[in-house]
């Protein structure tokens, strides 16, 4: 069994959330705000850090999630995301764990579909905490 990837000491940059997002193309700022809040409001347990430059959601330093803003699109990716349900085909990515959506504010988005898959991540590592998987 392998061991759950954790952020702690000098992996977390001290970084705020709206001096980066300030740094950032303008029209992708509020497609990165709204979806990395809706990673933040998932539960009180939720800690939010940045590592290598992007916000990151995580349950006791363990990542869930991330929104990470380029220069045309914004992704929400998924630390599990290989293992999520994934009924609309949303996530993208062939990596052995990680999958991200591609966001671009000029598109239209279930936003239903995202925020059950950022839901899904969150209790997907909770449950990964739980059962030591």
């Amino acid at each position: 069994m392998e061991r759950l990837l954790r952020y702690i000491g000098k992996d977390i940059q001290n970084i705020q959330f709206e001096d980066w997002l300030s740094h950032k193309p303008e029209a992708l700022r509020p497609v990165a705000a709204k979806w990395f809040s809706s990673i933040k409001n998932c539960g009180e347990d939720v800690q939010d850090i940045f590592h290598d430059g992007y916000p990151i959601g995580c349950v006791d330093h363990a990542p869930f999630a991330y929104v990470n803003i380029f220069k045309t699109h914004v992704n929400v990716g998924f630390f599990y995301g290989a293992f999520l349900n994934d009924p609309h085909y949303l996530l993208q990515g062939n990596g052995k764990r990680m999958r991200h959506i591609k966001l671009k504010p000029e598109e239209k988005y279930n936003d239903h579909a995202i925020l059950t898959l950022i839901r899904s991540s969150y209790q997907d590592l909770k449950d990964r905490l739980q059962y030591g998987y």
